[in-house]
């Protein structure tokens, strides 16, 4: 027992006096990383025209089709979490980072390169698939050791700040994304998207994979010389050792989770299908929407650094749990609406994504702190994150979209019944 509480009250000072450099490392590959994830999202109905066989009886198969690989490349991710968590456990944080960049490069130039239904059958979703689930063994990875890596380049008192540019950079990305879609969309015409148009970002995106990459070679390793220095953790050390750890990763994840991949990447979609919003519309809101986010992610972590963790948690939390169903209603025909309905869960969601990687950090020790975060993190995304445009689509499909805005507001219910049991962790010491 004095062992175990030697080990989590042991302060060491932070492993770099280069803060800024540290904080570029991260975030631009990290930005690279879902850039290259998230323009799969954007263009979800071209890949379905091209890549899907045509149903004559129902045009929304297609497009759920693309949705389910999109879901399928979210079952990676635990995978990623789990294997790379433990290469950043064992190797070092840095050797993590870039190998998930350079994973996620090759993975997005095979979905840029992938045949047509039309050319060659089958083998087209097939190739779609593969590129998705080494796309999701990236993306997982890339959460346990960025997310590791930031908190623990961070000085005291500063954790959540470093913490929120976990999400400026993953929203970033998202914003390019989003960007280059939308420009696509107004330039060129119906016939070039669906025939080269949507294939240009994946191969930007494995060009900028290499520019990532490049930054990551100049970074300073995180993990401390007693952690270099001691006996290398097991594959599955972190699930057998702390059990207690990994179930509440879930519970603060899940509601987390539904919420954001709702707000951030299934509203455009979700506003096409249940209000009749033109797809340009949709495009643009979610784009600035997103830059908006993308700002107020730095004040949530130095809120989180002053007061606490549970507050802003429990401020996502119950906002979501009450507002998601009047807010998704409100919905309707109208630009200004929609961005209006997007702006204000962005809100209430930065209570949970500008502090997730200091609390799920601040959980586990750093001998199994990666592989810890890593694999019940990206379970839980895949099981409620990765499915939310496909369970949205499919409540469409079978004449209850109403039923859709109930489910998420279910699931931030259950977390916030975590969050109001989540010991405060923001002002102690973070072992190293």
């Amino acid at each position: 027992m004095v062992a175990i509480m030697t080990e989590t009250t042991r302060t060491v000072s932070p492993p770099t006096n280069r803060p800024v450099r540290q904080l570029l490392a991260a975030s631009v590959g990290n930005a690279v990383e879902w850039y290259d994830w998230y323009a799969y999202t954007f263009l979800a109905t071209y890949i379905a025209a091209e890549v899907f066989p045509k149903s004559a009886d129902n045009s929304l198969v297609p497009l759920l089709s693309t949705f389910a690989v999109f879901a399928v490349g979210f079952f990676m991710r635990p995978v990623g979490g789990l294997l790379m968590g433990a290469i950043a456990d064992r190797r070092g944080r840095r050797a993590a980072l870039t190998v998930t960049i350079l994973l996620m490069g090759g993975s997005s130039l095979l979905v840029g390169l992938t045949p047509t239904y039309e050319t060659v059958g089958v083998l087209a979703p097939v190739v779609l698939v593969l590129a998705r689930l080494l796309q999701g063994l990236s993306v997982g990875g890339e959460f346990a050791a960025s997310t590791t890596f930031l908190v623990e380049s961070a000085g005291p008192g500063r954790r959540g700040l470093f913490s929120s540019f976990q999400y400026v950079s993953t929203t970033a990305g998202q914003l390019v994304a989003s960007g280059i879609a939308t420009l696509l969309v107004d330039t060129l015409s119906d016939g070039q998207m669906n025939g080269w148009g949507w294939r240009l970002p994946f191969v930007l995106g494995a060009v900028l994979s290499l520019v990532g990459f490049w930054i990551r070679q100049g970074a300073q390793e995180t993990r401390s010389a007693e952690q270099q220095h001691a006996p290398r953790p097991g594959l599955l050390e972190a699930l057998r050792r702390h059990p207690r750890q990994s179930l509440l990763i879930c519970g603060i994840t899940a509601g987390g989770t539904i919420a954001y991949y709702t707000w951030t990447s299934y509203l455009p979609t979700y506003a096409e299908l249940n209000a009749g919003i033109e797809k340009s519309d949709a495009l643009l809101a979610g784009t600035i929407s997103l830059a908006f986010f993308a700002l107020l992610q730095p004040l949530g972590g130095l809120l989180s650094d002053r007061f606490g963790r549970r507050p802003l948690l429990l401020f996502f939390g119950l906002g979501f749990t009450l507002l998601t169903v009047p807010l998704l209603h409100a919905l309707r025909d109208s630009f200004a609406v929609l961005l209006l309905v997007q702006c204000a869960g962005m809100v209430l969601l930065t209570g949970f994504t500008s502090i997730s990687a200091a609390v799920n950090a601040e959980v586990f020790p750093p001998r199994v702190r990666a592989a810890g975060i890593g694999f019940p993190y990206s379970l839980t995304v895949a099981m409620f994150g990765g499915t939310a445009p496909y369970v949205g689509t499919l409540f469409k499909e079978l004449g209850h979209s109403g039923l859709f805005p109930w489910y998420v507001a279910a699931l931030c219910l259950g977390s916030s019944l975590v969050y109001l049991r989540l010991p405060e962790t923001a002002h102690k010491p973070l072992d190293r």
